[in-house]
């Protein structure tokens, strides 16, 4: 497999990082039978494949539109997935994601399922915001091709049905590693998000300065 889509694999994996919803979802779908809880995992996770996808085919345009410039928007991003990165590894969650205790759910435990809820605030910006969405933008105007193109759609799909399984398993999850394993797999996975912001600063550094790096 191509190096660069593996890349991209782990940057979704960790930026999306479904881990960190979990106990939101289990907030959301308290009191709900395994059909409803698997009716809103099934519309978080859709979104989550959506909005990729949408990034994937017009992130580019967007930024022509806009006026910015590929190396700028690469400089902006990884700036913005390194201060992420920082803020997991010192244990402080993702910071351009809001805290769960701000989410009111008092009252969605005696409505029906709620397919307002599982797309905001579960898939956006819960499980993905403003740097998953970045680094879709980022990678997907460094590919041309259809099969490159495809690539990255199928790696959206992929992590989408990992969300999925991952929020199908909450419960089991929560009670195995708890806050102290998923405080640790937070922390790892902000250095692994270092490197892939570090990748996409030296990228835009070469695209701003191609005489210089």
């Amino acid at each position: 497999m191509d190096t660069e889509i593996i890349k991209i694999i782990l940057a979704f994996m960790v930026l999306i990082n479904p881990f960190g919803a979990l106990t939101l979802f289990l907030d959301l779908t308290r009191g709900y039978s395994m059909t409803n809880r698997r009716k809103v995992a099934r519309i978080a996770c859709l979104t989550i494949f959506i909005t990729i996808s949408f990034f994937t085919l017009a992130g580019e345009s967007l930024l022509k539109v806009l006026g910015i410039s590929i190396g700028s928007f690469q400089m902006a991003g990884g700036i913005l997935v390194f201060l992420i990165a920082i803020n997991m590894m010192n244990g402080e969650g993702n910071p351009v994601k809001p805290d769960q205790e701000n989410f009111d759910v008092g009252n969605i435990h005696d409505q029906p399922p709620s397919t307002a809820a599982a797309v905001v605030p579960l898939a956006i910006p819960m499980m993905i915001g403003p740097g998953g969405i970045s680094t879709v933008i980022i990678y997907s105007s460094q590919i041309s091709g259809v099969l490159r193109v495809s690539a990255v759609i199928i790696a959206g799909l992929l992590i989408s049905i990992f969300c999925y399984l991952a929020l199908m398993a909450a419960g089991r999850i929560s009670r195995v590693l708890g806050d102290t394993g998923l405080n640790i797999m937070s922390r790892i996975m902000g250095m692994l998000l270092a490197a892939v912001a570090i990748e996409i600063i030296v990228s835009g550094l070469r695209t701003l300065f191609p005489n210089l790096v």
